[in-house]
C-alpha cells in the first residue's frame, strides 16, 4: 500500500457526512469533530493525541476528510467558520470504498495540475507521483490564522500571559480583574468581579497556563479547586494548550465550586469575536469545485 493509500483520515469521510446530517446539516468545525468522536465512541487515545505543534491529531485529519469532502462537491466551502452539506452532500452515503475513490481521484488531480505547472516552467515532461502526508497541518486561511495567534499567545512570558488574559477579562466585562504578585500566589494568577446585574456580582478568581503540546491535567485542577475555596465563588483556568478528559471531569464535579475550563480554541475564538489584539482582514481562496466546470 503506497503512502497517499494509507492516509488514515480517509475513514472520517463517511462519518463527517452523518454527523453534519445530525447536526442538521451546518455545525462548527469542532463541533462536527466532537459529535463523530461521539457516535463512534472513540477513546481519548484518539481524539486527545497531538502532532508534533500540539494541535490535536484527530481534529486535523477531520479537516482534511472535510476538505476532500468540499472539492468532491458534499459540502459547501462558501462560508468561514461554519460546515455546511450540499444538496448533494446531504442525499450521499459514503462507503469506505468509495471514500478512499474520492481521495485518490483529488491527489491524482493535484499531482497533475503541479506536473503541469512544472512542464510549464521548465519546458519538459516530468514525473510527479501523488502523495500525501497526515504530518502537515491543513493550511486553509482559518487555520493559520489560529495556529499564529496561539503562536503569539505560547511566545508570551509567564507575566505577560497573565497581564493578557486580565485585560481580556475587562474586555469581556468584568468589573474589576487585576493579577496577584507573580511570586508566591498561593496558586491564584488573579481576581476579578463579575457583575451580572445591579444586585448580582459573582468573585472570581483565575489561573493561567501558557502549555504548548501538554493537556491541563486533573491534578492541576484540583489544586487550582483547592486554592479558591472560600475565596470565590467562581474559577477560571486559562490555558493555550487544552485539557485532559480527567481534568474536565474535576471541574465538573458536584458539590464543589464550579471552574470553567477555557482551551486555547476556545480563547483563540474569544479573542476572534472580541477582536481584542488582532486586525480583521478579508481573505479568499479559489472554489475548486466552482470552478472545475469551466475547466
Amino acid at each position: 500500500m503506497s503512502k497517499s493509500e494509507g492516509a488514515e483520515f480517509i475513514k472520517w469521510l463517511p462519518c463527517l457526512l452523518d454527523a453534519l446530517r445530525a447536526l442538521d446539516g451546518a455545525a462548527k468545525p469542532k463541533e462536527v469533530s466532537n459529535k463523530i468522536a461521539k457516535n463512534l465512541a472513540l477513546p481519548p487515545e484518539i481524539t486527545e493525541a497531538t502532532m508534533k505543534s500540539g494541535i490535536l491529531r484527530f481534529h486535523n485529519q477531520v479537516q482534511w476528510a472535510r476538505q476532500y469532502l468540499v472539492w468532491e462537491g458534499l459540502l459547501d466551502s462558501s462560508k468561514r467558520g461554519i460546515w455546511n452539506l450540499t444538496e448533494k452532500g446531504e442525499k450521499t452515503f459514503l462507503s469506505d470504498d468509495e471514500a478512499r475513490e474520492i481521495f485518490l481521484k483529488w491527489v491524482r488531480i493535484y499531482a497533475e495540475r503541479r506536473k503541469k505547472k512544472a512542464d510549464e516552467e521548465t519546458g519538459t515532461t516530468s514525473t510527479i507521483e501523488p502523495e500525501f502526508s497526515e504530518e502537515l497541518e491543513l493550511t486553509d486561511p482559518e487555520t493559520e490564522f489560529h495556529s499564529s495567534l496561539l503562536a503569539t499567545l505560547r511566545g508570551f512570558d509567564p507575566q505577560g500571559f497573565e497581564r493578557f488574559i486580565t485585560h481580556l477579562l475587562l474586555e469581556m466585562g468584568f468589573e474589576r480583574a487585576e493579577n496577584t504578585p507573580f511570586v508566591k500566589d498561593g496558586g491564584i494568577d488573579g481576581f476579578g468581579l463579575m457583575r451580572s446585574s445591579e444586585f448580582i456580582s459573582y468573585r472570581v478568581v483565575y489561573q493561567c497556563k501558557r502549555y504548548s503540546g501538554k493537556a491541563v491535567s486533573r491534578s492541576e485542577v484540583g489544586d487550582f479547586r483547592n486554592a479558591m475555596l472560600g475565596r470565590a465563588d467562581k474559577g477560571i483556568i486559562f490555558t493555550t494548550s487544552r485539557f485532559s478528559a480527567d481534568a474536565k471531569s474535576e471541574a465538573g464535579r458536584e458539590g464543589v465550586p464550579p471552574i470553567e475550563l477555557v482551551d486555547g480554541e476556545r480563547l483563540v475564538s474569544i479573542i476572534e469575536n472580541l477582536e481584542f489584539g488582532i486586525i480583521p482582514i478579508k481573505t479568499f481562496t479559489v472554489d475548486e469545485t466552482f470552478m472545475k466546470k469551466y475547466t
